[in-house]
């Protein structure tokens, strides 16, 4: 994951005094749980447990996409030096970036910029006779039996004689060949097929030729043959269990630098392109298409987000037309033409990305965009009236922790209301051409901002006020899900001051988020439980969310996957726990801040009145059973008094409990210490023990 953390921070001016020091041991009193049935709130939607994935490297073509082979289409230059160093693409599914390298001398492979079959230059093979000349690829983890499809796209002369060779060990007999026929002085697609015959991490494919004069390669391709429609099964299997409801691509950063029609088409005819976001390239074998093809496999929504940046309202018109516009027109004939005649009917749209961000390609000042969200709203609505746009939205505490207000407003944190506010300009300006705002918030893991520290004489540095904290776990689990509060307290001030909202109150999407530096493990696990509680709190205002990434919730190499503890904790709440949220009362309501309310502090601390217990609950959507959820941050277990009304039980239901012996505990490829473990109840209890370090939820049958 980038090191890249967008966090939204409430504007307070106010100092909120607090104890010098803060415990998690539970209050004197015992707790009460007060759980009322009767009075629900708007149900919880599947967006909630959303994902959201980008093109980071390789994160998208190693973890869900089937492709054994780096640079396919030859971006890079091919010669025996050493790889270059710094960042690039790969370093994903437990493979670095490999690149291909001569078989031959260097001068044996030329860049031919005068006959590629695709982008700049394609590899030019000068043959020696019965010496072999070509190009190799190792690093390709490979597996006895198995099957491995693909394709070569070549052009040469009639005395080449070119095979493809699969190769997985030292011995002569330790490879398969394909012999190539019917090379002509055209590019044409050749099929491959080979079977290993053992397991090899580093196995190779090569592509050589002996005889008389050369031959060009286009672009090649190898995949396991059991992909599904270019897809890896197993990883494809293990996020279809966490029914996400909703998947957003392709961008993050990534998306302002995009061009969505070079990955349209022939894969083989799509151009790499360089990646100036990640200083790298990518191949562009996953894009639209593609992405719509693993929201079938997933069985969940698409939402797409259009570029913003360098992009223009034609060209995001453009792809609104391509997805859902009729066969018969323009961008409809030619999504035609690659394989879907019948439209997508995407309904989420989301303008841009992060476009407040002075790191974002085609960032221009708030008095600019609001036209430019208008022109983008204007120029897509045409083309399909249906469609739900989203705004990039930034309250001011997200303008504060980057900076981003001083050089507006020559103060740290903006007040609401002024040109430092991003989203009241998207409010005020932009209110008809807004159907949900798009807000985003990374947490670091045992760090707050102190914007109690004032100005600093030198130019902004947001690690300047970045202050590490020890604190208890029961705090440092909630950190994260402070971070909705902070938002949800933004928005009641926004319903104050812009009367446009009284009347048709404009949804929130955290259509991003994270706890960075949290681990996949059972500790990040209950702060990430903390976040979701805390957006099941306010489904009156949130709808939707995206968990970054996407893949962070299963363990891959290039062979194996499994699911991890993140995925874990998605799939106990998707499984358990219902969708309307019932109120949830208690005596003990969670401490007042520490520290100064401001940035990512806000003025009431995220949580139940259950203290140091979180505790939701929700009716399932038929009404038959009542679900309990209690996350105990705690290393202690916790002694609960339940209190259940509005509603008639039958006096047995079910309990399941994620929990480890360590807060490091994990599951994932080769562990298995985070479990979740079920257990029928007798009777409704009115006391519950809760074990240390755990996330519990009930079900309870109604009578």
């Amino acid at each position: 994951m980038p090191r890249r953390l967008f966090a939204l921070i409430l504007a307070g001016t106010a100092l909120v005094s607090a104890p010098s020091a803060q415990t998690a041991s539970a209050p004197g009193k015992r707790i009460s749980v007060i759980i009322d049935a009767g009075k629900t709130a708007p149900p919880i939607s599947p967006y909630l447990f959303g994902q959201f994935i980008e093109h980071i490297g390789d994160l998208i073509n190693r973890s869900l996409w089937a492709e054994m082979l780096d640079d396919r289409k030859f971006y890079n230059d091919i010669n025996s030096k050493p790889s270059p160093p710094g960042p690039g693409r790969g370093g994903r599914g437990g493979r670095t970036s490999a690149l291909w390298r001569p078989i031959g001398p260097d001068e044996s492979v030329a860049m031919d910029r005068q006959h590629p079959y695709v982008g700049e230059h394609a590899p030019l093979v000068r043959l020696a006779g019965d010496a072999a000349r070509g190009i190799q690829q190792g690093r390709i983890a490979l597996r006895k039996g198995r099957v491995y499809t693909g394709r070569v796209v070549l052009a040469g002369d009639r005395g080449a004689k070119v095979v493809v060779s699969l190769v997985w060990g030292a011995g002569p007999g330790d490879r398969q060949v394909v012999p190539i026929t019917g090379l002509g002085a055209s590019y044409s697609k050749f099929p491959l097929k080979f079977t290993a015959g053992s397991d090899n991490n580093d196995g190779r494919i090569e592509i050589s030729g002996t005889g008389q004069g050369s031959f060009h390669i286009g672009a090649v391709s190898l995949m396991p043959a059991d992909n599904i429609r270019g897809f890896r099964p197993d990883t494809i299997a293990l996020l279809k269990q966490q029914r996400s409801g909703m998947w957003r691509f392709p961008g993050g950063n990534y998306l302002s630098a995009h061009e969505w029609r070079d990955a349209i088409g022939d894969s083989d005819k799509r151009p790499p392109r360089p990646d100036p976001v990640r200083n790298g390239f990518q191949p562009n074998d996953v894009g639209t298409d593609e992405f719509m093809i693993l929201m079938e496999l997933l069985g969940v929504d698409p939402f797409i987000s259009v570029n913003a940046g360098f992009g223009d309202a034609w060209s995001a018109a453009q792809l609104v037309e391509y997805a859902n516009g009729a066969a018969s027109t323009p961008m409809g004939r030619q999504r035609a033409a690659n394989g879907h005649p019948a439209p997508y009917n995407i309904k989420w749209w989301g303008i841009g990305n992060e476009m407040y961000g002075a790191w974002q390609f085609g960032v221009m000042p708030l008095s600019q965009f609001v036209v430019k969200h208008n022109m983008f709203a204007q120029a897509m609505r045409k083309v399909d009236p249906n469609i739900t746009l989203l705004a990039t939205g930034a309250t001011p505490e997200e303008m504060t922790i980057y900076g981003l207000a001083l050089p507006i407003v020559s103060k740290l944190i903006p007040d609401f209301g002024s040109p430092g506010d991003w989203d009241f300009g998207l409010f005020t300006r932009c209110f008809d051409s807004i159907d949900v705002m798009s807000e985003h918030f990374y947490s670091y893991a045992g760090q707050r901002f102190d914007h109690s520290l004032g100005l600093k004489p030198a130019a902004f540095s947001r690690t300047n006020y970045m202050l590490k904290v020890d604190e208890p776990l029961v705090e440092w689990a909630r950190r994260p899900a402070n971070r909705v509060r902070n938002k949800v307290e933004a928005y009641d001030e926004y319903l104050q001051r812009i009367p446009a909202l009284k009347t048709r109150r404009i949804p929130m999407a955290i259509d991003e988020w994270a706890y960075s530096g949290s681990g996949n493990n059972l500790k990040g696990s209950l702060a990430n439980a903390m976040v979701l509680q805390e957006m099941f709190r306010h489904t009156d205002l949130i709808k939707m969310a995206g968990h970054t990434m996407g893949t962070s919730s299963i363990d891959y190499t290039a062979t194996e996957a499994a699911l991890n503890t993140t995925g874990l904790l998605f799939k106990l709440y998707r499984d358990h726990f219902g969708s309307i949220p019932v109120e949830v009362g208690g005596n003990s309501p969670v401490p007042p801040p520490l520290y100064p309310v401001g940035a990512d502090q806000p003025r009431i601390n995220a949580g139940s009145p259950t203290y140091p217990v979180d505790v939701t609950a929700a009716l399932t959507s038929d009404g038959k059973f009542l679900t309990v959820a209690v996350i105990n941050s705690n290393e202690s277990a916790q002694e609960v008094d339940l209190s259940i009304k509005g509603i008639t039980l039958r006096g047995k239901g079910r309990m399941w409990r994620m929990t480890g012996d360590s807060l490091n505990a994990a599951t994932g490829l080769g562990r298995n210490e985070v479990r979740i473990v079920e257990t029928p109840l007798t009777g409704t209890p009115k006391a519950l023990t809760i074990a240390p370090i755990s996330i519990d939820i009930y079900e309870f049958e109604r009578q």
